[in-house]
């Protein structure tokens, strides 16, 4: 029993540690806490430098997405000659209506819409009763006043010779003298009356007025016709169409090269494949007020009759280019409309819009000549927006097909 005591202080005494062994793990749990605080500080930097990089990544991504982006062309100088395309209406060189000199009820026609004609020429024949019946009565008073003007001359003569000598009174004399000159006015009246009522009676001859082609027939057989253009429609409508007249209605921005020479092609729907020539023969040398166009009239020829009057015409003019500085052909859609006038908008060297005031020539409709302002180094904004300002950083989109643009 009293060894067991003995053993326990044995035991409880080798158990307690050493001085050096509590050194030892103070200074191992001592690099842990350091190892510990290391990694939480390199966590933290890391998520800093990370939501840095996010932010930073994101403020980039919202500039470019605040970037307009544009489509831009370079323009090509005008070496070639530009084209003015118009519409025309063909008219026959000369075009006459033909009306009745005289009424009565039409006897007959002897040529019909598409017969050649010539100067001359009977076209109908209009049956007058009444103006035969007055001609007649005219010439039977004629023939009268000639019977009274013969004896008044004689009885005028012999009352001159017994005046002479002193057989009557100058009263008397002087009466059948005067009697013989009304007598012969009177006369001459008749016979001016014939010569109407024998000219109406001529009228009753439709005839053509010049060498052309009917192209109108608006009367028939027994009807009824009144002298005058204005008692109803044209009997014959006669056309000579040898050579044609085109007239074109050209914008006051062409007037200037508008000169007499022009040439012109001509395209005809009914003549696809064709094309004839006009020249430009002379212009209304004034501006219409209304349109503000200059009537230009061409002159084609036609001597196989292949046109018709009253076609429409597709003229193409060739025109040379503007005088002066070199001018450019560029879309309409470049065009900026400011204040200060007409702007476009190109894009430097660091995507940066700087806008330019220019000068337009030539409208082409969907292109616009531009004659001052540009080069051919220009980058030039297709469609820019009305919010374009000058400096403003912009995004230039690449193009849609680079091989045709390449060709272009």
């Amino acid at each position: 029993m009293m060894d067991q005591p003995r053993r326990s202080n044995e035991l409880g005494a080798g158990s307690t540690l050493a001085p050096s062994d509590t050194k030892s793990g103070a200074r191992q749990l001592g690099r842990t806490g350091v190892a510990l605080g290391l990694a939480a500080l390199v966590v933290l930097v890391w998520s800093g430098l990370g939501a840095h990089h996010a932010s930073a990544k994101l403020q980039e991504s919202t500039q470019a997405a605040a970037l307009i982006t544009v489509a831009t062309t370079q323009p090509a100088a005008q070496s070639q000659l530009s084209e003015l395309i118009l519409p025309g209406s063909v008219q026959a060189n000369y075009e006459a209506p033909i009306y009745a000199r005289t009424s009565g009820y039409l006897k007959r026609w002897l040529v019909d819409i598409g017969t050649p004609v010539k100067a001359g020429q009977l076209l109908a024949e209009i049956e007058s009763p009444e103006i035969d019946q007055q001609l007649r009565q005219a010439q039977a008073d004629l023939t009268t006043a000639e019977a009274n003007q013969h004896i008044a001359g004689l009885t005028a003569e012999r009352w001159r010779n017994l005046r002479a000598s002193d057989s009557v009174s100058k009263q008397e004399a002087d009466e059948k003298i005067s009697l013989a000159a009304s007598g012969d006015a009177q006369m001459q009246a008749a016979r001016a009356n014939v010569q109407r009522l024998r000219e109406l009676s001529g009228f009753e001859k439709v005839i053509a007025p010049f060498d052309g082609v009917v192209t109108a027939r608006n009367t028939d057989i027994g009807r009824l016709i009144a002298a005058g253009e204005n008692t109803g429609p044209a009997l014959f409508r006669v056309a000579d169409m040898h050579r044609l007249r085109l007239y074109v209605s050209v914008p006051q921005t062409y007037a200037a090269v508008m000169k007499p020479g022009l040439k012109a092609d001509l395209l005809f729907p009914d003549r696809p494949g064709k094309t004839y020539v006009a020249t430009l023969d002379s212009t209304s040398s004034a501006i219409d007020a209304s349109t503000r166009t200059l009537l230009a009239q061409l002159v084609i020829d036609n001597k196989n009759g292949e046109l018709l009057p009253g076609a429409y015409a597709e003229v193409h003019f060739k025109l040379p280019p503007g005088e002066g500085a070199v001018s450019y052909k560029l879309p309409a859609n470049v065009l900026l409309f400011r204040s200060d006038g007409l702007h476009v908008g190109t894009v430097d060297s660091k995507n940066r819009v700087v806008l330019k005031p220019v000068e337009v020539g030539r409208d082409y409709g969907s292109d616009v000549e531009i004659v001052r302002g540009l080069d051919t180094n220009d980058n030039v904004i297709l469609s820019p927006p009305d919010s374009l300002t000058d400096g403003l950083t912009v995004r230039v989109a690449p193009p849609a097909n680079p091989k045709r643009v390449a060709k272009l």
